[in-house]
């Protein structure tokens, strides 16, 4: 089912829902551009788990139906920011950036949370990647916190 259509001079890009562990799989050689160290074995162990709590993915597709960006994202709720959809690993195909890839999963992923009341959309990106943080910014986000992490 498509959701959105975007039309450049060059693609037509179509959003939809990445359903199940086997579609989600296939999207492996995507994941590595964003995660260069995750072996499938362990991207399908962490899968597995993740589904248990809700996870849920959504990608873009081009006119060959290649998935050409994707994000994670889960529903939930915290204190501090009331009922909220997380995107989680969202990435773009290095040859589809700048061609409006990532606005039409961010918008997707905007009208998601809208449709299920949430009250904010969040996510986190690594501090490397300065050209995700003007991304985000020009979408409208802030920086609320820090995101702390320790490896066990």
């Amino acid at each position: 089912m498509l959701s959105n259509l975007l039309t450049g001079t060059m693609a037509t890009y179509s959003v939809r829902e990445i359903a199940g562990l086997a579609e989600m799989l296939a999207q492996h050689p995507l994941i590595l551009q964003l995660n260069p160290n995750m072996g499938l074995s362990r991207y399908e162990e962490l899968l597995q788990q993740m589904l248990q709590n809700g996870y849920r993915m959504v990608g873009a597709f081009d006119e060959r139906g290649n998935c050409v960006g994707l994000s994670g994202f889960w529903i939930s709720a915290k204190l501090y920011s009331g009922k909220y959809l997380e995107a989680d690993n969202f990435v773009v195909d290095a040859a589809h950036r700048s061609a409006g890839v990532g606005k039409l999963l961010s918008d997707w992923m905007l009208e998601e949370a809208q449709r299920h009341r949430c009250d904010t959309l969040m996510l986190d990106a690594y501090v490397t990647n300065s050209a995700a943080h003007r991304f985000y910014f020009r979408e409208g986000f802030h920086v609320k916190s820090f995101h702390f992490f320790k490896s066990l």
